[in-house]
């Protein structure tokens, strides 16, 4: 259940880090509402998760999905790049997931 959690708060992240931007500066009410309400219910999550799990393993699992999550939301909606280096980048951030999943208990 802690996995499930973690991973809802890494998608929940997402969300909150791609709504910063159409905030622009949290002068929008709306996009600020949403996105505060994305970071609550994020940083919620992820401290249910870490009741179970390591915290280094949590933290870390947290901010790669928010941070390939939100990098390939830029590249496929955004019109960011995607290089070479950067996909490169982005598969190493998700071995180091899979790899944190693995070596932890559950």
């Amino acid at each position: 259940m802690a996995w499930a959690l973690l991973v809802l708060a890494g998608l929940l992240e997402i969300v909150w880090a791609l709504g910063l931007k159409h905030t622009e500066g949290f002068s929008r009410l709306w996009p600020s509402l949403w996105t505060l309400a994305a970071m609550a219910a994020s940083f919620g999550l992820l401290s249910l998760a870490l009741k179970s799990l390591p915290v280094g393993t949590g933290y870390a699992v947290w901010v790669g999905i928010g941070a390939v999550g939100t990098a390939i939301v830029g590249i496929v909606w955004l019109g960011e790049p995607a290089n070479a280096g950067r996909l490169v980048s982005l598969g190493l951030i998700l071995v180091g997931i899979v790899g944190l999943k693995l070596s932890t208990p559950s």
